[in-house]
């Protein structure tokens, strides 16, 4: 059973993202108004080094009023690759520059709302080059040992949906 948009038009719009109406048509022939968020890309990295531990970021959200442990993340910018997006991401918020990276998964966070594209990779290893750029993003930065990433996350300490996916994805490819 597959909804139809009929058309879509802008209510808002920033650099951040678009408010959209959709006019939308359901299997049984009804219609209704539905309102969409339009979202840049966002692209995430992080990195396992040889103890299995991954670079984390423990970080306030304001909006949810929560602490929380994420990964390194930030918009694609127009133009930009998401992988390079992801590395530079880490490097800016981390002090960490990664490796090669690779893609571990895409996840579409809340689909019902919004277009939004996450792009998480992963690198097997990472050079500090110094504090981060982008020190106000996170008020620290560690390496967890990845064997405790899902009592983290069944404790509620991984708050972010795609954190926790990209997280639980690494812990089955390293740990099985």
């Amino acid at each position: 059973m597959q909804w139809t948009k009929l058309s879509e038009q802008s209510v808002y719009e920033n650099r951040w993202f678009r408010v959209n109406l959709a006019d939308v048509e359901l299997p049984d022939g009804r219609r209704l108004d539905h309102y969409l968020i339009r979202l840049r890309p966002v692209a995430v990295a992080t990195a396992v080094n040889e103890a299995n531990e991954v670079l984390m970021l423990w970080r306030h959200r304001f909006i949810t009023g929560s602490w929380g442990w994420e990964l390194a993340a930030g918009v694609v910018e127009d133009g930009e690759d998401p992988e390079a997006a992801a590395a530079r991401e880490m490097e800016e918020e981390t002090g960490w520059r990664p490796g090669p990276l690779r893609h571990l998964l895409t996840v579409e966070p809340s689909n019902g709302l919004t277009d939004a594209r996450h792009h998480l990779y992963w690198a097997e290893h990472a050079t500090y080059i110094g504090p981060p750029e982008d020190d106000f993003e996170s008020s620290r930065r560690a390496w967890i040992p990845l064997k405790l990433v899902p009592d983290m996350i069944a404790r509620g300490e991984v708050p972010a949906a795609n954190m926790a996916a990209g997280l639980l994805m690494l812990h089955h490819l390293r740990l099985g």
